[in-house]
């Protein structure tokens, strides 16, 4: 549990700065100085240095309350959201910040987790495949509601990429779909409206770029804010499709 005798201390944040877009720039870290005030968290510290420090630095938030997910960063070596980070889990004050590997740099603290995530959605079809005519003026079909809360569950996913830039494989496999891809193919398989089979989640994801890239190492689930069952659903799904090899 964190301190909050830890306020009024100086925080020193280490981010790295970088813009791809300026050939002549180099990568660099800079230092900033914050005074820490209780419940302090790493976004806080964030919108001080930008409003009194750096008025350049670039970084994500929206939500401001882990809903969101745009905040996602380094933070001392494990991507986190900073909204949900509070600086009082750092004793001796020092932060780092970079950000996530696996995606796009835009600028600074500021990755493109919206194209890889629409990529990943395009690549896994992500949505209801079926041939089945739909009324709308009639009542819906039923669902068993345990299959629906699994359904539910696996929808939670904020996409905020801190899974992807966690994952080895994702890290050494660039095609590699990614934990988040992984969960998504797992919710639409559970899903009955959906009428693919395990062939065709087969040709989806059945190489070493999907379903049979991933390593096991459980640090997707170990850093997913939501808590979501990713290593049971990427263990459920490579026991169904390894049949089909």
């Amino acid at each position: 549990m964190s301190n909050n005798k830890t306020e009024g201390r100086a925080l020193t944040f280490s981010i790295l700065k970088y813009n791809p877009l300026n050939k002549d720039e180099k990568a660099t870290f800079v230092e900033y100085q914050v005074t820490e005030t209780i419940g302090m968290t790493v976004f806080i510290a964030l919108n001080i240095i930008r409003e009194t420090k750096d008025a350049d630095l670039s970084f994500d938030f929206v939500c401001r309350a882990g809903i969101c997910g745009s905040c996602g960063m380094v933070i001392n070596g494990k991507p986190l959201l900073a909204c949900r980070t509070l600086t009082a889990d750092y004793p001796d004050g020092h932060i780092q910040l970079m950000p996530m590997p696996a995606f796009e740099l835009i600028r600074d603290l500021s990755v493109n987790t919206g194209k890889w995530m629409d990529n990943m959605s395009q690549r896994v079809e992500s949505w209801i495949h079926t041939n089945e005519e739909h009324d709308i003026t009639a009542l819906e079909r039923p669902v068993d509601p345990d299959i629906a809360d699994e359904t539910f569950e696996l929808d939670r996913c904020i996409e905020c990429g801190l899974c992807v830039s966690s994952c080895a494989t994702a890290l050494m496999r660039p095609d590699f779909v990614g934990p988040a891809g992984l969960n998504r193919v797992a919710r639409f398989q559970i899903d009955p409206h959906d009428n693919r089979t395990d062939a065709d989640y087969y040709e989806l994801i059945g190489d070493d770029d999907g379903i049979f890239g991933c390593m096991s190492l459980m640090a997707c689930e170990d850093h997913c804010p939501k808590e979501l069952p990713l290593q049971e659903k990427i263990a459920y799904l490579r026991r169904k499709l390894v049949g089909q090899r």
